[in-house]
């Protein structure tokens, strides 16, 4: 079972460090959303199952799943937001982008 815990934790610090490394390398604010939001999500909800698995207590199995349960509902809301806030202040798209989903909808040129 520790085995299990082990491999769970490290795989989710691997997701986590893979959001990290999106933040900094991904040219514009939409794509460091996506990254982030995506990896950070599976890493902390992957966490979460080794410490369930770890400490083998119902008590914190039940509020592991809420916390993994409102990451999933809240972090991509939250992403989309804050994504949709970036693009109607015309936070410009990064200049390599191909398509513009949202500008036939906003007008906006």
């Amino acid at each position: 079972m520790e085995i299990v815990s082990v491999i769970l934790l490290v795989t989710g610090c691997i997701f986590i460090l893979i959001s990290a490394i999106g933040i900094h390398r991904m040219p514009d604010v939409y794509m460091r959303l996506s990254s982030t939001t995506k990896a950070s999500t599976l890493g902390v909800s992957l966490i979460a199952l080794s410490l369930m698995l770890h400490f083998l207590s119902l008590d914190l199995a039940f509020r592991l799943i809420l916390l993994i349960f409102l990451i999933f509902l809240t972090g991509p809301i939250a992403a989309h937001l804050i994504g949709r806030a970036a693009y109607k202040t015309d936070v410009r798209m990064w200049h390599k982008s191909i398509m513009d989903e949202m500008k036939d909808d906003n007008g906006r040129n």
